[in-house]
């Protein structure tokens, strides 16, 4: 039967709240929206990707957060028809099947697992830049232990976390660009008398200096530096007047994009030449030191160190989250649904954090290694879930067109012309991974790690039906 189409704004709430507080204030997701998109990537990776496609970078930042801008709005306008956490194998389960909720579900939380046990291993290692004689694998561990007692404590915990957290990478790379233009400007009198110039973004070899496959290729490199840009759709449960919090967030996606990437690059390649910048220094650091800053290295050790634990602390936040929206679709055993008395997912988070400490005993073996297999989960993982969330959004206009579902009154700007465009670009940038050796590793270890879904999928449903017909008692089966 058709229903009648009505505003999404007239959605009971109610049966999104599942049983959270509702303890993030606007202004707390406004700031985990901008500090998502912020993380090691562009502080310390950029440096690689600068050496990689020259001032071509600027482009391929800005083509990549366009695809992101997409990928963003399609999940606002499924937030906003219904705001729920773990909304994103929750809406995978809506419009694509059990086994695409299943599957995205736990992929998501196997992307900030892994994320997370990459980020205190290096959170260790910037702590050693003040103090050498702390083994890595005790400050990951300390790192873990606080972080997970503040998710444990309640909601509000977290988000002051990540307010403080967001702030900090955020004054960090406003302070860069005020002082960058300071110095481009003639008049000023900071930094060198000379060099600084908008002419180093096209004078030392040209805008694409490495040529326009170099830059092509620095792509998949810049894609991951967006990873935790989606994490405000985790929000959707417990953020105050969610409808509105979620809508102001995703709209400040391209000037949040526009400032922090593609403006910070374009003030750090025009104070200095792109081959100035190499793999393994920040180009920050570069940049501060090259203007002058005492300290510089400090500074922005201290900013990559806050960069890691925000990481950490919202791979926290997440995962317990996710795996409690697995649990209540019956994708997850029920104790791992429960809440605390302060209404947190206090099992979902204990699991992901005993996991996480594999992170930890993996740093002690071997972290070379086994990190490039871990974290290649990760690396195929959200492209996969971006993908996702934009197929559902399409699924899900389909059906607002045929009257099925109520419109939320946020579709994305060009409908499906655009998301097809943003799911080709993602499509492009899986194959790119084939043509560097990381990226094969990633290739073959998401494709295992789909297997094992797919095979956990078929075991758990198959092993549920079984014990229905044991217990001769009927059950649900989605």
């Amino acid at each position: 039967m058709t229903s009648t189409p009505q505003s999404a704004d007239k959605v009971d709430d109610t049966s999104v709240d599942e049983g959270y507080q509702r303890g993030l204030t606007s202004g707390t997701v406004q700031m985990i929206a901008i500090g998502g998109a912020i993380g090691t990537g562009l502080f310390y990776g950029a440096g690689g990707a600068i050496e990689k496609a020259g001032p071509a970078l600027i482009l391929a930042y800005a083509l990549a957060g366009l695809a992101i801008f997409i990928v963003m709005r399609s999940l606002g306008d499924l937030l906003l028809y219904r705001p729920i956490s773990g909304g994103i194998s929750e809406y995978a389960d809506e419009f694509l099947g059990r086994f695409m909720g299943f599957s995205q579900g736990w992929t998501y939380w196997a992307v900030w697992v892994t994320t997370c046990m990459a980020e205190i291993t290096v959170a260790g290692k910037y702590i050693n830049y003040w103090w050498p004689a702390i083994p890595v694998w005790v400050t990951a561990l300390v790192a873990l232990i606080v972080l997970f007692g503040a998710n444990l404590i309640s909601v509000g915990l977290f988000g002051r976390a990540e307010f403080w957290f967001s702030a900090i990478k955020v004054t960090a790379i406003l302070g860069m660009i005020i002082i960058g233009i300071g110095v481009l400007l003639p008049i000023s009198g900071l930094g060198p008398d000379a060099g600084p110039s908008v002419t180093n973004l096209w004078s030392d070899g040209g805008f694409f200096a490495t040529g326009f496959t170099n830059a092509l290729l620095s792509l998949q490199i810049v894609m991951f530096a967006y990873v935790g840009v989606e994490l405000v759709g985790v929000t959707a449960g417990e953020a105050q007047n969610p409808r509105v919090t979620l809508r102001r967030a995703i709209n400040s996606v391209p000037f949040r994009i526009g400032i922090f990437y593609v403006g910070s690059l374009l003030v750090i390649l025009s104070v200095r030449s792109w081959k100035d910048f190499h793999e393994g220094t920040s180009p920050f650091v570069a940049v501060f030191q090259y203007i002058g800053i005492p300290g510089a290295a400090g500074i922005v050790n201290f900013i990559l160190l806050t960069a890691a634990l925000s990481s950490c602390n919202s791979g926290i936040y997440s995962t317990g989250r996710m795996v409690r929206s697995l649990s209540q679709r019956g994708d997850a055993p029920s104790a791992l649904a429960n809440l605390s008395s302060r209404q947190v997912p206090v099992t979902g988070i204990v699991l992901s954090a005993v996991v996480m400490v594999i992170g930890v005993v993996v740093n002690v073996i071997d972290p070379e290694h086994a990190f490039t297999y871990i974290t290649s989960v990760s690396t195929v993982g959200i492209v996969v879930v971006w993908a996702t969330i934009i197929v559902c959004q399409m699924r899900y206009r389909f059906k607002v067109r045929s009257g099925d579902l109520p419109d939320s009154g946020y579709p994305v700007p060009g409908g499906m012309v655009s998301s097809t465009v943003a799911l080709a670009f993602l499509g492009m940038v899986v194959v790119l991974l084939f043509f560097n050796e990381d990226g094969r590793i990633a290739l073959v270890v998401g494709a295992i790690w789909f297997i094992i879904v797919t095979a956990c999928y078929f075991g758990w449903t198959g092993g549920r039906r079984r014990q229905v017909r044991r217990s001769g008692t009927p059950a649900v089966m989605r």
